[in-house]
C-alpha cells in the first residue's frame, strides 16, 4: 500500500510522466527513478542524467532518441564500443561526448569535425604521433592544444605560426638549443619567452631588445661581462635587475 501510494502521489498525479513509461511501476517503487528529480521521460538534462547514473544499463537505448540531450548523457553512460556511430551524430554536445569517450585509436576520425569543442577534446587525446594531422586546424586554440604535446623535435612546425598564442607555447617549450628560431619574431611576448629559456649567446642579443621586458628577461642569462651596459637602461627595471645580478657575483667572489 505504500508503494502504491507513492506511485499514485509522485507519479502520474503529479506530473503524469509515468503515464505510459515503461518502467512504471517497477523503478518507481524500487526507488530506480522519481519523478522531478531522476526521469528518462523529463526533458531535463538533470533528470535524465539522474536516472541513467542509476540505471547505466539502460543508456544504450536511448542513444539515438530524437531528443538530443538525451542521446548526449547516453553516450556519457552507455559501453563505450556502442557510441562510434555518434560520431557523426546531427549534434554537435552528442559529438563532443563521443570525443571524449572513444579510444584515441579512433579519434582520427573527428580531426575535421566541425565543431571547435570536438576539435580541442580530438587535439587533447590524439595520440602524438598522429597531431601532425591537426597542424593547419583554423582555430588557433586547436593549434596551441597540439602545440602543447607536439613532441619537441616536430614544435618547429609552428614556430612560424600565425597566432601569437600558438607561438608562445612554441618558445615555451622549444629545446634551448632551437630558441634562435623565435629570437627575432614580430611580438614582444614570444620574445620575452625566448629571453627567459634563451642560452648565454642568444641572452646577449636579446639584451639589445627594443622592448624593456625582452632586455629584462634576458638579464638572467646573459653572461656578467655583457650587463654593465644594462646598468644604464632606460627603464629601471632593467637596470636593476642588470646591478642585482653584477653585485651578487662580486659579492660571491
Amino acid at each position: 500500500m505504500k508503494n502504491e501510494t507513492r506511485s499514485a502521489a509522485a507519479g502520474v498525479g503529479r506530473l503524469g510522466l509515468c503515464s505510459g513509461c515503461s518502467y512504471y511501476p517497477d523503478f518507481l517503487n524500487s526507488y530506480r527513478c522519481t519523478p522531478g528529480d531522476a526521469c528518462i521521460k523529463a526533458h531535463s538534462g538533470r533528470q535524465i542524467d539522474r536516472f541513467l547514473r542509476a540505471n547505466p544499463e539502460l543508456a544504450e537505448n536511448y542513444l539515438d532518441d530524437i531528443f538530443w540531450e538525451r542521446r548526449a548523457i547516453a553516450a556519457r553512460y552507455a559501453p563505450v564500443d556502442k557510441i562510434f556511430n555518434l560520431r557523426s551524430d546531427a549534434d554537435e554536445v552528442v559529438r563532443r561526448v563521443v570525443a571524449t569517450r572513444l579510444p584515441v585509436d579512433e579519434l582520427v576520425s573527428m580531426v575535421r569535425d566541425p565543431d571547435r569543442e570536438v576539435r580541442l577534446s580530438v587535439a587533447a587525446r590524439l595520440p602524438e604521433a598522429l597531431l601532425v594531422q591537426l597542424l593547419n586546424d583554423p582555430d588557433y586554440l586547436i593549434r596551441a592544444t597540439v602545440a602543447r604535446r607536439l613532441p619537441h623535435g616536430q614544435l618547429a612546425k609552428l614556430a612560424k605560426d600565425p597566432e601569437r598564442e600558438v607561438r608562445k607555447v612554441v618558445a615555451s617549450r622549444l629545446p634551448p638549443f632551437a630558441l634562435h628560431m623565435l629570437a627575432d619574431d614580430a611580438e614582444p611576448e614570444v620574445r620575452a619567452i625566448v629571453a627567459e629559456r634563451a642560452l648565454p649567446g642568444l641572452a646577449v642579443t636579446l639584451l639589445k631588445d627594443a622592448e624593456w621586458w625582452v632586455r629584462l628577461a634576458a638579464v638572467g642569462n646573459a653572461p656578467l661581462e655583457f650587463l654593465p651596459p644594462l646598468t644604464d637602461d632606460p627603464e629601471i627595471e632593467v637596470r636593476e635587475a642588470a646591478q642585482a645580478r653584477l653585485a651578487d657575483e662580486n659579492t660571491a667572489s
